[in-house]
């Protein structure tokens, strides 16, 4: 039944799936060729200022970049543990109705479980767990899609919000600066925040502001 019921949406939006997929498929290739020009470019200019040094570069770029992904996923795995457990002790259940008068007021959204999402997706922003947040988000819009083949006002509202994000704790960047040797590394959280509250509002108002005036462009055409 499910997949009878996925394949006559897909039969449905044939065209907007084919898009989809090859839209990515061009930014895929596009970022692979982009990148693989840069490291081409580099080794070409490291072999003629200092060709001795290029197999030392080389092979220290690899050890520091092992490094940083071992450190980063020590990051990852608390706060996504963290996530977890809030899941499944029913606080996902508790955020989501502290958080629900203003997801209602903000996204428009009525539906509980939809509005429970976006409470995970935002909270783990908001810890810095950009990583972890990605599949909430995607979950999130798939609840959020009415099936039109466009982005509605609740989905652009949660993209803005993803983009802008209130970093309360950004613990990627303190794991960066972390391994970087900083003498300070949560130093940035105070910065951090204001920053991200006022791009976050200014964000949240704009989408608001168009919305409102896409409306009366609309109702002027009629």
């Amino acid at each position: 039944m499910v997949y009878n019921t996925l394949s006559k949406k897909r039969q449905h939006y044939p065209s907007c799936y084919a898009m989809s997929f090859y839209l990515s498929l061009s930014i895929k290739i596009s970022m692979n060729i982009f990148w693989l020009m840069m490291m081409l470019f580099s080794m070409l200019v490291l072999l003629i200022t200092n060709p001795s040094a290029m197999l030392e570069e080389m092979i220290g770029a690899s050890t520091s970049a092992l490094s940083l992904v071992v450190e980063l996923c020590a990051v990852y795995v608390v706060w996504l543990g963290f996530i977890e457990l809030i899941d499944a002790s029913g606080l996902a259940e508790k955020l989501a109705k502290l958080l629900r008068p203003l997801i209602k007021k903000i996204f428009k959204v009525d539906n509980e479980e939809t509005q429970k999402l976006i409470a995970l997706n935002l909270s783990a922003n908001m810890l810095g767990v950009g990583n972890a947040s990605t599949p909430l988000g995607i979950k999130a819009v798939s609840a959020l899609d009415d099936h039109t083949g466009k982005a509605n006002f609740a989905m652009i509202m949660l993209i803005v919000i993803n983009a802008t994000s209130i970093q309360l704790l950004p613990t990627t960047v303190i794991g960066l600066r972390a391994s970087a040797g900083s003498s300070a590394p949560a130093d940035i959280i105070l910065p951090t925040l204001i920053v991200t509250v006022t791009t976050t509002v200014i964000g949240i108002l704009l989408v608001h502001g168009i919305e409102k005036l896409r409306k009366k462009i609309k109702e002027r055409k009629k």
